[in-house]
């Protein structure tokens, strides 16, 4: 997904797309610290001066009519779905998502094997979940990304976006999200998202010395990593505990 990746810093959108309810509701401050790190992954997609996003709200509408008028052109659909997803992302615009859901699944629907469209149904349908606590998307998410791993099983990021989402849903499936990230970490084992997602989900199973282990490893990855201060108390105060 580097360079490729739709999805938008997620802790700002959520704190002025749902008012911060997830984050008081749902994240303890660490796991808001490992989302907060997303932000740099928009740096990752430069937009293209003639993409969508250049456009006025008279001019995507224009291309959305367009799209609708020519349902069979597979590189418009692809095109204008994925750039009207990010800018819908970035405007917060309920609306445009709906628009950018419809045009994404037509293009799926004209050629189901095209990777990126796949990816990013997987993305739309991951960020939906996560905005809207809605575990049913956070189901949908899981199937785009099975159809992208059977294609590339090997890639490291849609691999730990599939376990995140066993994470994320209510209630979690730890074990599950464990195991997916595990295999994210054989491929990759100084992927440093895995490594902050993994250390989160052992805390959570209650696993305080192998989430430390992992904690070990993302200090040497990325010793500026947000969470680390947070997650090493967190565990540090878990250990004391159990004595």
């Amino acid at each position: 997904m580097n360079g490729k990746s739709l999805w938008i810093s997620i802790i700002a959108v959520i704190i002025s797309f749902v008012g911060g309810f997830i984050l008081a509701n749902a994240l303890n401050r660490s796991e808001m610290d490992t989302l907060r790190a997303e932000s740099a992954r928009i740096k990752n997609n430069p937009v293209e001066s003639n993409s969508e996003l250049t456009l006025s709200d008279e001019e995507i509408r224009k291309r959305i009519v367009e799209a609708e008028q020519n349902p069979t052109n597979f590189g418009f659909q692809k095109n204008l779905g994925m750039a009207l997803y990010r800018y819908a992302m970035m405007k917060k615009d309920d609306n445009l998502l709906n628009e950018a859901e419809k045009i994404l699944n037509r293009a799926n629907a004209l050629n189901e094997k095209d990777y990126d469209v796949i990816v990013a149904l997987g993305h739309y349908n991951f960020d939906v979940g996560l905005f809207k606590n809605d575990n049913e998307r956070y189901v949908k998410a899981r199937e785009y990304y099975q159809k992208a791993l059977a294609a590339k099983p090997n890639d490291v990021d849609v691999r730990t976006d599939y376990g995140i989402t066993f994470y994320l849903q209510n209630p979690p499936e730890l074990e599950k999200a464990v195991e997916e990230l595990n295999k994210s970490l054989k491929e990759n084992p100084k992927h440093e998202k895995t490594l902050q997602f993994l250390t989160q989900a052992l805390l959570k199973q209650g696993k305080t010395k192998e989430a430390e282990t992992i904690l070990a490893k993302l200090k040497e990855v990325n010793p500026n990593t947000p969470s680390l201060e947070q997650v090493q108390t967190q565990i540090s105060q878990e250990m004391n505990s159990a004595k």
